[in-house]
């Protein structure tokens, strides 16, 4: 299997970000709900958010990564058969997808930072805490971060959902594309 995007279809590299951003959206989606609903004494009250801040950072560098792949291996070209407006649409949405990332992702990083410690990464390194005295930082952070969450991870189930309209219903290749199989 070819690295690089060709003209077809999306390489071993972009397929592998790809997916594994998705995985990595939806399991902090599912671990920030859970973890919010721990009391003070549960053994994961300090682990969870440890946990979900270390995979964001690593969510975060993924997608420098990605957008630096974007440009060295470009993806393949729309497929003739998309219209005016499916074209649009496509853009428009693979682009809020990106800016909303890191949108939810720098508003976790406020939200961590907000009392001015730095965020520990696996315990491997520290982020330090470059903004720390913004009026109500964590709070207003925080409202950013749940609900920019919720409407990425329903935007994201809208762009499996058009991917499969695209497999079934148009018949076209698009989603044989990400998955190798063209």
């Amino acid at each position: 299997m070819q690295l690089r995007n060709s003209s077809s279809r999306y390489g071993l590299v972009s397929m592998a970000l790809h997916w594994g951003v998705a995985v990595a959206v939806f399991g902090l989606f599912a671990l920030g709900l859970w973890m919010v609903g721990l009391d003070y004494y549960d053994g994961w009250r300090k682990a969870g958010p440890d946990l979900h801040k270390s995979i964001g950072i690593t969510l975060f560098a993924v997608m420098l990564i990605r957008i630096v792949w974007r440009l060295l291996s470009p993806p393949p070209p729309a497929l003739a058969s998309y219209g005016k407006w499916t074209r649009i649409g496509a853009t428009f949405g693979h682009l809020f997808l990106y800016v909303g990332l890191f949108a939810v992702m720098f508003a976790g990083y406020l939200i961590s930072t907000a009392d001015g410690v730095g965020i520990p990464v696996f315990g491997l390194f520290e982020i330090p805490a470059l903004i720390s005295s913004l009026p109500d930082q964590a709070d207003n952070a925080g409202t950013v971060h749940l609900y920019l969450a919720w409407v990425l991870v329903i935007f994201a189930g809208l762009h499996g959902l058009a991917a499969l309209k695209h497999h079934f219903i148009d018949r076209d290749v698009t989603i044989k594309r990400m998955l190798g199989r063209t």
